[in-house]
Protein backbone atom coordinates (compact mmCIF):
# COMPACT_ATOMS: atom_id res chain seq x y z
CA UNK A 1 0.00 0.00 0.00
CA UNK A 2 1.32 3.57 -0.68
CA UNK A 3 -0.63 6.00 0.91
CA UNK A 4 1.55 8.34 1.96
CA UNK A 5 1.33 10.22 5.63
CA UNK A 6 4.00 12.49 5.64
CA UNK A 7 3.16 15.14 7.84
CA UNK A 8 -0.31 13.98 8.95
CA UNK A 9 -0.90 14.31 12.91
CA UNK A 10 -2.14 11.04 14.23
CA UNK A 11 -3.22 9.79 17.70
CA UNK A 12 -3.20 6.24 19.41
CA UNK A 13 -5.38 5.71 22.19
CA UNK A 14 -4.95 2.41 24.57
CA UNK A 15 -3.53 -0.87 23.70
CA UNK A 16 -0.83 -2.66 24.71
CA UNK A 17 2.06 -4.09 22.78
CA UNK A 18 0.04 -4.06 19.52
CA UNK A 19 -0.62 -0.37 18.80
CA UNK A 20 3.24 -0.08 20.02
CA UNK A 21 3.62 -1.79 16.63
CA UNK A 22 0.95 0.25 15.17
CA UNK A 23 2.87 3.45 16.37
CA UNK A 24 5.69 2.05 14.78
CA UNK A 25 4.50 1.77 11.59
CA UNK A 26 2.38 5.31 11.40
CA UNK A 27 6.11 6.96 12.54
CA UNK A 28 7.63 5.22 9.58
CA UNK A 29 4.96 6.07 7.16
CA UNK A 30 5.63 9.66 7.87
CA UNK A 31 3.09 10.68 10.58
CA UNK A 32 3.10 12.33 13.29
CA UNK A 33 2.25 10.47 16.35
CA UNK A 34 0.60 11.11 19.86
CA UNK A 35 -0.07 8.35 22.23
CA UNK A 36 -2.21 8.15 25.38
CA UNK A 37 -2.54 5.06 27.61
CA UNK A 38 -0.13 2.77 25.91
CA UNK A 39 2.89 0.95 27.75
CA UNK A 40 5.65 3.38 27.90
CA UNK A 41 7.26 1.90 24.29
CA UNK A 42 4.43 3.54 22.95
CA UNK A 43 6.10 7.60 23.81
CA UNK A 44 9.48 6.25 22.62
CA UNK A 45 8.57 5.12 19.36
CA UNK A 46 6.22 8.12 18.78
CA UNK A 47 9.06 10.48 19.32
CA UNK A 48 6.65 12.80 21.46
CA UNK A 49 5.53 12.62 24.73
CA UNK A 50 2.32 10.71 25.91
CA UNK A 51 -0.68 12.44 26.54
CA UNK A 52 -1.88 12.79 29.87
CA UNK A 53 -5.33 12.67 28.82
CA UNK A 54 -7.44 11.44 25.13
CA UNK A 55 -8.36 14.94 24.51
CA UNK A 56 -4.54 16.08 24.96
CA UNK A 57 -3.37 13.38 22.21
CA UNK A 58 -6.44 14.36 19.71
CA UNK A 59 -5.82 17.84 19.51
CA UNK A 60 -5.63 18.32 15.89
CA UNK A 61 -5.03 14.73 15.16
CA UNK A 62 -6.94 14.01 11.51
CA UNK A 63 -6.08 10.03 12.50
CA UNK A 64 -7.11 8.38 15.80
CA UNK A 65 -6.81 5.05 16.42
CA UNK A 66 -8.26 2.50 19.07
CA UNK A 67 -7.65 -0.68 20.01
CA UNK A 68 -9.66 -3.67 18.93
CA UNK A 69 -11.65 -4.67 21.74
CA UNK A 70 -15.04 -3.30 22.40
CA UNK A 71 -14.96 -0.91 24.80
CA UNK A 72 -16.86 -1.20 28.15
CA UNK A 73 -20.44 0.17 28.86
CA UNK A 74 -19.39 3.77 30.18
CA UNK A 75 -17.44 4.17 26.83
CA UNK A 76 -14.06 3.36 28.34
CA UNK A 77 -11.19 1.57 25.56
CA UNK A 78 -9.34 -1.28 26.24
CA UNK A 79 -6.28 0.32 28.18
CA UNK A 80 -4.49 -1.81 30.96
CA UNK A 81 -1.77 0.65 30.96
CA UNK A 82 -3.57 3.75 31.53
CA UNK A 83 -3.74 5.16 34.85
CA UNK A 84 -7.21 6.05 34.75
CA UNK A 85 -10.30 5.07 32.37
CA UNK A 86 -9.76 6.22 28.61
CA UNK A 87 -13.67 7.36 27.58
CA UNK A 88 -13.90 7.84 23.59
CA UNK A 89 -17.16 10.33 23.76
CA UNK A 90 -17.78 13.80 22.06
CA UNK A 91 -15.94 15.98 24.86
CA UNK A 92 -12.87 13.91 24.22
CA UNK A 93 -12.46 13.97 20.47
CA UNK A 94 -14.13 17.44 20.09
CA UNK A 95 -10.28 19.04 19.66
CA UNK A 96 -9.89 16.54 16.50
CA UNK A 97 -9.06 17.73 13.03
CA UNK A 98 -12.37 18.26 10.66
CA UNK A 99 -13.37 15.43 8.80
CA UNK A 100 -10.46 13.10 10.82
CA UNK A 101 -10.57 9.31 10.69
CA UNK A 102 -11.58 7.54 13.90
CA UNK A 103 -10.46 4.00 13.39
CA UNK A 104 -11.13 1.25 16.10
CA UNK A 105 -11.99 -2.91 16.29
CA UNK A 106 -15.63 -1.96 17.06
CA UNK A 107 -17.35 0.83 18.56
CA UNK A 108 -19.48 1.19 21.09
CA UNK A 109 -22.43 3.59 21.55
CA UNK A 110 -20.30 6.50 22.71
CA UNK A 111 -17.51 6.34 19.90
CA UNK A 112 -20.44 6.24 17.41
CA UNK A 113 -22.25 9.55 18.98
CA UNK A 114 -18.88 10.98 18.99
CA UNK A 115 -18.22 10.30 15.65
CA UNK A 116 -21.71 11.53 14.30
CA UNK A 117 -21.83 14.36 16.07
CA UNK A 118 -18.11 15.75 15.03
CA UNK A 119 -18.77 14.49 11.68
CA UNK A 120 -15.83 12.30 12.01
CA UNK A 121 -15.27 9.09 9.11
CA UNK A 122 -15.99 6.25 11.72
CA UNK A 123 -14.26 2.83 10.76
CA UNK A 124 -14.52 -0.81 12.24
CA UNK A 125 -12.47 -3.24 11.04
CA UNK A 126 -12.06 -6.04 14.18
CA UNK A 127 -14.54 -8.19 11.89
CA UNK A 128 -12.80 -8.34 8.64
CA UNK A 129 -12.38 -11.91 7.90
CA UNK A 130 -8.56 -12.04 6.85
CA UNK A 131 -7.36 -9.73 9.87
CA UNK A 132 -9.34 -12.28 12.20
CA UNK A 133 -7.52 -15.51 10.43
CA UNK A 134 -3.99 -13.34 10.64
CA UNK A 135 -4.88 -13.30 14.33
CA UNK A 136 -5.89 -16.44 15.44
CA UNK A 137 -2.82 -18.01 15.75
CA UNK A 138 -1.75 -15.52 18.75
CA UNK A 139 -5.45 -15.69 20.77
CA UNK A 140 -5.53 -20.10 20.50
CA UNK A 141 -2.16 -20.04 22.16
CA UNK A 142 -3.26 -17.36 24.57
CA UNK A 143 -6.24 -19.04 25.17
CA UNK A 144 -4.09 -22.37 25.58
CA UNK A 145 -1.76 -20.45 28.34
CA UNK A 146 -4.47 -19.22 30.39
CA UNK A 147 -6.38 -22.98 30.09
CA UNK A 148 -2.91 -24.53 31.44
CA UNK A 149 -2.68 -22.19 34.03
CA UNK A 150 -5.48 -22.93 35.45
CA UNK A 151 -5.60 -26.73 35.59
CA UNK A 152 -4.26 -29.15 37.53
CA UNK A 153 -4.14 -31.77 34.42
CA UNK A 154 -2.20 -31.99 31.26
CA UNK A 155 -4.44 -31.11 28.29
CA UNK A 156 -2.90 -34.27 26.79
CA UNK A 157 -5.19 -36.97 26.99
CA UNK A 158 -8.36 -35.04 28.92
CA UNK A 159 -11.53 -34.04 26.98
CA UNK A 160 -11.92 -29.93 25.98
CA UNK A 161 -14.69 -28.39 24.87
CA UNK A 162 -14.47 -25.22 22.29
CA UNK A 163 -18.06 -23.52 21.92
CA UNK A 164 -18.58 -22.08 19.06
CA UNK A 165 -16.88 -22.02 15.89
CA UNK A 166 -15.96 -18.81 14.32
CA UNK A 167 -13.07 -17.31 12.81
CA UNK A 168 -11.10 -18.17 16.20
CA UNK A 169 -12.09 -21.58 17.18
CA UNK A 170 -10.90 -23.51 13.61
CA UNK A 171 -7.57 -22.84 15.13
CA UNK A 172 -7.98 -23.09 18.60
CA UNK A 173 -9.36 -26.56 17.66
CA UNK A 174 -6.71 -28.12 15.64
CA UNK A 175 -3.86 -26.60 18.73
CA UNK A 176 -5.15 -28.43 21.46
CA UNK A 177 -6.04 -31.40 18.94
CA UNK A 178 -2.11 -30.90 18.25
CA UNK A 179 -1.55 -31.08 21.78
CA UNK A 180 -3.52 -34.61 21.95
CA UNK A 181 -6.13 -33.17 23.72
CA UNK A 182 -9.66 -34.95 22.80
CA UNK A 183 -11.53 -31.54 21.33
CA UNK A 184 -15.56 -31.81 21.32
CA UNK A 185 -17.38 -28.78 19.11
CA UNK A 186 -20.76 -27.08 20.86
CA UNK A 187 -21.94 -24.78 17.97
CA UNK A 188 -25.36 -23.82 16.13
CA UNK A 189 -24.77 -23.70 13.09
CA UNK A 190 -24.93 -27.60 10.88
CA UNK A 191 -22.20 -26.20 8.67
CA UNK A 192 -20.13 -25.07 11.58
CA UNK A 193 -20.44 -28.85 12.99
CA UNK A 194 -19.71 -30.23 9.99
CA UNK A 195 -16.31 -28.39 9.69
CA UNK A 196 -15.60 -29.28 13.20
CA UNK A 197 -15.95 -32.83 12.48
CA UNK A 198 -13.86 -32.68 9.19
CA UNK A 199 -10.59 -31.41 11.41
CA UNK A 200 -11.58 -34.71 13.72
CA UNK A 201 -13.58 -33.08 16.59
CA UNK A 202 -16.14 -34.54 18.28
CA UNK A 203 -19.77 -32.21 17.95
CA UNK A 204 -23.22 -31.61 19.50
CA UNK A 205 -25.50 -29.16 19.03
CA UNK A 206 -24.97 -26.00 21.78
CA UNK A 207 -28.63 -27.13 23.16
CA UNK A 208 -26.57 -29.85 25.01
CA UNK A 209 -24.10 -27.36 26.56
CA UNK A 210 -24.98 -28.01 30.10
CA UNK A 211 -24.55 -32.12 29.43
CA UNK A 212 -21.54 -32.25 28.04
CA UNK A 213 -19.61 -28.95 30.18
CA UNK A 214 -19.00 -30.78 33.08
CA UNK A 215 -17.36 -33.67 31.24
CA UNK A 216 -14.53 -31.02 30.24
CA UNK A 217 -11.41 -30.41 31.78
CA UNK A 218 -11.38 -27.06 30.13
CA UNK A 219 -14.18 -25.07 28.08
CA UNK A 220 -12.73 -22.64 25.59
CA UNK A 221 -16.17 -20.70 24.87
CA UNK A 222 -15.32 -17.82 21.52
CA UNK A 223 -19.58 -17.83 21.26
CA UNK A 224 -20.84 -14.08 22.18
CA UNK A 225 -23.62 -14.94 24.06
CA UNK A 226 -24.38 -15.11 27.38
CA UNK A 227 -24.27 -19.33 28.09
CA UNK A 228 -22.48 -19.89 31.05
CA UNK A 229 -25.65 -18.66 33.52
CA UNK A 230 -25.86 -19.82 37.48
CA UNK A 231 -28.10 -22.85 36.18
CA UNK A 232 -25.14 -24.58 34.11
CA UNK A 233 -22.48 -23.06 36.49
CA UNK A 234 -24.26 -25.27 39.33
CA UNK A 235 -23.35 -28.03 37.12
CA UNK A 236 -20.24 -27.49 37.05
CA UNK A 237 -17.39 -28.45 39.53
CA UNK A 238 -14.12 -27.15 40.92
CA UNK A 239 -11.76 -29.48 38.30
CA UNK A 240 -14.08 -27.89 35.01
CA UNK A 241 -12.54 -24.06 33.95
CA UNK A 242 -14.00 -22.02 31.65
CA UNK A 243 -12.05 -19.57 29.55
CA UNK A 244 -14.12 -17.26 28.17
CA UNK A 245 -12.85 -15.39 24.82
CA UNK A 246 -16.11 -13.22 24.08
CA UNK A 247 -15.82 -9.48 24.30
CA UNK A 248 -18.12 -7.62 26.82
CA UNK A 249 -19.81 -8.39 28.70
CA UNK A 250 -18.87 -12.07 28.31
CA UNK A 251 -20.63 -15.46 27.95
CA UNK A 252 -20.35 -15.54 31.92
CA UNK A 253 -22.58 -14.71 34.75
CA UNK A 254 -19.31 -13.52 36.69
CA UNK A 255 -20.77 -12.92 39.81
CA UNK A 256 -22.45 -16.65 40.00
CA UNK A 257 -18.87 -17.71 39.09
CA UNK A 258 -17.65 -16.31 42.17
CA UNK A 259 -19.84 -17.21 44.66
CA UNK A 260 -20.34 -20.76 43.57
CA UNK A 261 -16.14 -20.96 43.59
CA UNK A 262 -16.31 -21.86 39.83
CA UNK A 263 -12.66 -21.30 37.97
CA UNK A 264 -13.22 -18.89 35.24
CA UNK A 265 -11.02 -16.33 33.41
CA UNK A 266 -11.97 -14.13 31.18
CA UNK A 267 -9.64 -13.96 28.84
CA UNK A 268 -9.36 -10.66 26.75
CA UNK A 269 -6.76 -8.80 25.05
CA UNK A 270 -5.24 -12.19 24.13
CA UNK A 271 -3.81 -10.94 20.72
CA UNK A 272 -1.23 -8.96 22.52
CA UNK A 273 1.06 -11.78 23.22
CA UNK A 274 2.23 -12.07 20.55
CA UNK A 275 2.19 -7.91 20.30
CA UNK A 276 4.89 -8.12 17.03
CA UNK A 277 3.07 -10.39 14.93
CA UNK A 278 -0.49 -9.37 16.22
CA UNK A 279 0.10 -5.30 15.77
CA UNK A 280 1.64 -5.85 12.26
CA UNK A 281 -1.50 -7.68 11.05
CA UNK A 282 -3.62 -4.94 12.73
CA UNK A 283 -1.69 -2.30 10.42
CA UNK A 284 -2.44 -4.30 7.77
CA UNK A 285 -6.32 -3.28 8.38
CA UNK A 286 -5.39 0.09 9.47
CA UNK A 287 -3.35 1.13 6.62
CA UNK A 288 -5.73 -0.46 3.82
CA UNK A 289 -8.60 1.94 5.46
CA UNK A 290 -5.98 4.95 5.12
CA UNK A 291 -5.10 3.64 1.64
CA UNK A 292 -9.01 4.18 0.55
CA UNK A 293 -9.32 7.10 2.70
CA UNK A 294 -6.66 8.96 2.20
CA UNK A 295 -5.77 8.04 -1.61
CA UNK A 296 -2.06 6.64 -2.62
Amino acid sequence: MSCDLSGRRAAVLGGDGREVEIVRALVQAGAVVRTCGLPPAGAAVAGTPAAATVAEAVAAAQIIICPIPLPQADGSIFAPQAGAKLIIDTESLGGAAPGALLITGKAGPQMRAAAAALGLGLHEYEHEEDLMLLRAPAIAEGAIRAAIANTEVTLHGNPCLVVGFGKIAPTLAQMLRGLGARVTVAARNPVQLARATAIGCETVPIIRLAEVAPQMAAIFNTAPALLFDRPLLEGLGPENVIIDLSGPPGAVDWEAARSLGRKAVWARGLGGRASVTVGQSQWFGIRRILDAELGG
